[in-house]
């Protein structure tokens, strides 16, 4: 579906687009880029790393202004955003308590459903590590899920 909104755009803005979004990420930017677009691996593998970093910056600078100007409006919002604090918090404390802000390459790095970008970028607001710190640890575990996901995308696309 997400594919059909994309065929008349360049392979590469493609790539960057799926890498943006919170449930695909680099994750579904490579095999698609490989598969799909036929890119080279090391192709697909810029333009996804690219695209999955492009939420960091946001978030991590606009994350807490605009939850809770959203929590304040909305009792949806509000129920939303406590789920998702709550939620992050659960998955991220363990990892934070052991290695401190270094915890974000590690929940980066995995390249598994709801470990990306996007959720550690909430865990970096909830913990308030600070984004000067928070942004260049996310850029190594993208980097590392992105070696990953393309090694695997690689030896099973081909």
């Amino acid at each position: 579906m997400i594919l059909e909104y994309l065929q008349n755009i360049p392979s590469q803005l493609a790539t960057v687009i799926i890498a943006v979004l919170p449930i695909f990420e680099l994750r579904g930017a490579i095999p698609v880029a490989i598969g799909v677009y036929k890119m080279s691996v090391m192709n697909a593998y810029i333009w996804a790393v690219i695209g999955n970093m492009i939420p960091a910056f946001f978030l991590v600078l606009f994350l807490e202004g605009v939850s809770k100007r959203l929590m304040a409006s909305s009792k949806a919002m509000n129920k939303f955003f406590n789920w998702l604090f709550d939620r992050t918090r659960r998955k991220f404390t363990h990892k934070y308590d052991k290695y401190g802000a270094a915890a974000l390459i590690l929940f980066v790095a995995i390249p598994l459903p709801v470990t990306g970008v996007w959720t550690a970028s909430v865990a970096s607001f909830l913990f308030g590590i600070k984004p000067r710190i928070a942004v260049p640890y996310m850029l190594a575990g993208v980097i590392i899920a992105g070696v990953i996901v393309s090694i695997l995308s690689a030896g099973l696309i081909n």
